[in-house]
This record gives C-alpha cells, structure tokens and sequence, in this order.
C-alpha cells in the first residue's frame, strides 16, 4: 500500500491566506509564511500554494509569496495560479516551488503540459482540475477560479492530461469547495479509474473520516484548508486517524 500524504492548501490573495466557498466570498486566513511553518510543524507531508486571483487578474502568481513561504519550509511545495507558459513555470520553480499547477492555460493550450513535461519532468507538472458536476450526470471541467465552464468532460480530460505529460492531479470539486459536506468520491472513482498517476483529493474535508473515505476511492493523497485553518483539526490528528483505519501514513 502507498503511503497517503497529508496536503495543507494555502489559497493566496495579495499576500494572505484566504478561504471562501466555491471560490468565492473570501475571507482572511492569515499570513501564509506563519501558516506554511505551522503546518510543517505538526507533520504535514507537502504544502500546495494557489493563488487564487491570479488567472482571473491575468497575472503571474505572486513569487515574493513563494519565496517566503519557501525560506521558512523544507516540505515539497506546489505552486499554481496564473501558469501561462514555460517562463511562469520556471520563475515559480526558482522562486522555491518543487512542483507547478496549470489549469486555466491548459486547458486552452493542452499542448502546454507536454511542454512543461519535456523542460521541468512530469514530476513537477501538476493538473490543477476543477470539477462540476452537470445536471445530466458527469462532471465538467471549471477554469477562471470556478468563473466560467468549458463543457469539456472532467474525466475525459484528466485522461488526455496525462497522456500530454501531466504527472500528478490536483482534483478539485468545485462543489464541495469549502463545503465541508465531504469530498465527491463518485468524481475520485471515475478519475481514478483512467488514469496512474498520483490523484490529489480537493474540496470538502470536514476532518480525517472524509479523507479515509477519499484514500478508498482511489485518492493517494488528501488537501484540505478550512479544517486546518480553524484549528479544529491538525495534520497529526489526521494521520493518527488514517493510521487507525488502517492506512499507511508518514510519520
């Protein structure tokens, strides 16, 4: 069995850790170089940084964050929001990051993956892939932090993602975003089910019992924000949860 990670989300506004609902409704969280050390702290595995205004003002995401937050962290740090090309990639990757999340540009450019892949290693290429689930069944895929719908299938996609170069996915559902109603394993299962590259539960935690049910539906590692952020759950309650249900979990 593969060891689960325990991933902290810092989604970034101008400098602060913020959180909200569906994307939406932000409120402040914190600074994220005190949150990036605290998480480290209490036994975290990795730490993913989104910058969450990025895309949406058109801008790259912002590395005086990266950098600080890096300078106080020895974890593996993903970055995204705002990758646009190979130089955006390249500056999150020398301002401190390990691994470089796309979304919104791949989609429009999925030849960008196998760019990113051949220059950086699908190690450090990272589908950022939020879902919506359609009134008919399945789920879509969502860009512009949750602003517009592509129509594309969310599963078709993560297929395709990875056959383009993409080494790990960030699987976000916009539903459940903040929600703290559950992550939607149907949406895990049929990801899971196309694809072997390490698969990122998102959006929904309310504590460890969600992130056993996420490990079970094919999830190799668990993010979540509100919970931790509250301070209600830490990462070692987690991990002792997993640890007894059976789970293997870094120590």
């Amino acid at each position: 069995m593969l060891t689960v990670r325990i991933i902290p989300c810092l989604d970034v506004r101008d400098g602060r850790v913020v959180k909200g609902v569906r994307f939406q409704g932000l409120r402040d969280a914190g600074d994220p170089v005190e949150r990036a050390a605290e998480y480290e702290r209490q036994g975290a595995d990795e730490l993913t940084l989104l910058d969450v205004s990025a895309t949406p003002e058109g801008r790259s995401a912002a590395l005086d964050t990266v950098r600080g937050v890096r300078a106080r962290l020895a974890l593996p740090l993903t970055v995204g929001g705002g990758v646009r090309s190979e130089a955006d990639a390249a500056a999150l990757l020398e301002a401190g990051a390990d691994k470089v999340g796309v979304n919104t540009a791949a989609v429009e450019d999925p030849a960008l993956l196998a760019r990113l892949a051949r220059r950086f290693g699908a190690q450090c290429t990272v589908l950022a892939l939020d879902a919506a689930a359609r009134p008919e069944g399945g789920w879509e895929v969502v860009v512009l932090s949750g602003r517009k719908r592509t129509g594309r299938d969310a599963v078709a996609w993560a297929r395709e993602a990875v056959a383009r170069g993409a080494g790990e996915i960030l699987l976000t559902s916009w539903d459940r975003d903040g929600s703290r109603a559950g992550y939607d394993l149907d949406l895990l299962r049929a990801v899971a089910a196309v694809v072997r590259v390490p698969l990122v539960a998102s959006g929904g935690a309310d504590g460890p019992a969600h992130m056993v049910e996420a490990v079970r539906a094919g999830a190799g590692a668990v993010l979540a924000a509100s919970i931790f952020h509250t301070g209600e759950t830490t990462v070692a309650d987690v991990k002792r949860e997993l640890r007894r249900c059976g789970l293997e979990v870094r120590t």
